[in-house]
């Protein structure tokens, strides 16, 4: 008997594996045009994310903040919701972050500090993430088009606070003071120093923990089942009695909470301080991160780790090879988002087709 869908092991992994592959094919050649070796180059970039430790712990340091993002677009997309807003949300999470600590780093402990700035930058981000969720949920308003405003509307109000407020007395830098030691998150090359001088820092243990909790919630709970059940069929599981306007404004509060988190890594962790355009494109790029990652937590982890190597890997590429931009990998990554989103499904009737020679 001939099989009609794809079993969950070559939808999970095979897909996807084919789908990065056949971006890095089209790389590949675009990096042959330019009139460099795609094996060399390959090997280079390798060397630099991945085999040199140093160049590891940077590839890390970028997965953290990657796989909050991640997680934040992957919880919206279980609930059949397309959260592209974890931009504007992260923005916003750095501000509630920055708020706490300008109030309470020179009178708090680290143990406590630390703590209360992660949940500013959680009920921050979740806060810009209510209203899109609500309108969705109690409006109809698509989810799609209020996260996409709000991702502007974040980005001009973080403008006028910054400028406005946060800029001390006497300086021009667009930025807020430098937090006390006390609000610097603890880096690993303290108890890893060959992990060398990188901000390589806890949030990436916090990370890791983030994606097992989800795992756990998503697949091993109730409330999961019922945030799955909505995702893939909302009558279903409004006759089986959920709360769909509740699931979506829920689901949308989690989502922006793990949207902020992400601005912990790269403030606490690195800057020290808030400045403009902190996020640098990470809410986008964990679009997708989810996307490839199949909203799997293990998927969501590689993913991330991907996306890390090739900042870092290409960073070291376009100094030793001037033929290659930088903005070659930003290419590379609408490359993934192409195959792995909108054409994710290329090669599911060709995997089919072999799966049932295979049985015949």
């Amino acid at each position: 008997m001939k099989t009609t869908e794809l079993p969950r092991w070559a939808s999970a992994f095979v897909l996807p594996v084919l789908n990065l592959l056949s971006a890095l094919l089209v790389a590949a050649l675009v990096i042959h045009l330019l009139g460099e070796s795609p094996t060399e180059s390959l090997r280079i970039l390798i060397d630099s994310a991945v085999i040199n430790p140093e160049g590891l712990s940077y590839t890390l340091f970028y997965a953290s903040t990657f796989i909050f993002t991640g997680l934040s677009v992957s919880i919206a997309m279980k609930a059949g919701l397309f959260n592209i807003g974890s931009e504007g949300q992260m923005y916003v999470g750095g501000l509630g972050l920055t708020v706490v600590m300008l109030t309470l780093d020179h009178s708090l402990p680290a143990w406590l500090l630390i703590p209360a700035a992660m949940l500013g930058s959680a009920v921050f981000g979740a806060a810009w993430a209510w209203l899109p969720g609500y309108l969705q949920a109690k409006r109809g308003s698509h989810v799609v088009v209020t996260t996409i405003m709000f991702n502007f509307i974040a980005a001009s109000l973080m403008n006028f606070i910054i400028v406005k407020y946060l800029i001390p007395e006497g300086q021009q830098n667009p930025a807020s003071r430098v937090f006390s030691d006390a609000g610097a998150m603890p880096r690993l090359n303290e108890w890893f120093p060959v992990l060398g001088d990188t901000p390589l820092n806890v949030s990436f243990l916090i990370a890791i923990a983030a994606l097992v909790i989800y795992g756990v919630m998503v697949w091993r709970s109730s409330w999961g089942y019922q945030l799955r059940a909505t995702g893939l069929n909302q009558s279903a599981a409004h006759y089986a009695g959920v709360s769909i306007s509740r699931m979506i404004i829920v689901a949308m509060l989690i989502s922006g909470a793990l949207a902020g988190l992400a601005a912990v890594n790269s403030v606490m962790g690195s800057t020290h301080y808030l400045s403009l355009n902190f996020p640098a494109g990470a809410g986008f790029i964990g679009i997708a991160i989810a996307l490839m990652g199949r909203q799997h937590p293990v998927g969501i982890f590689l993913s991330s780790v991907l996306f890390g190597a090739l900042i870092q890997g290409g960073f070291d590429l376009s100094l030793e090879k001037p033929n290659i931009p930088q903005e070659t990998f930003i290419f590379i990554q609408g490359l993934i988002i192409l195959f792995c989103g909108a054409m994710e499904n290329l090669y599911a009737p060709a995997v089919l087709k072999l799966l049932n020679i295979r049985k015949g």
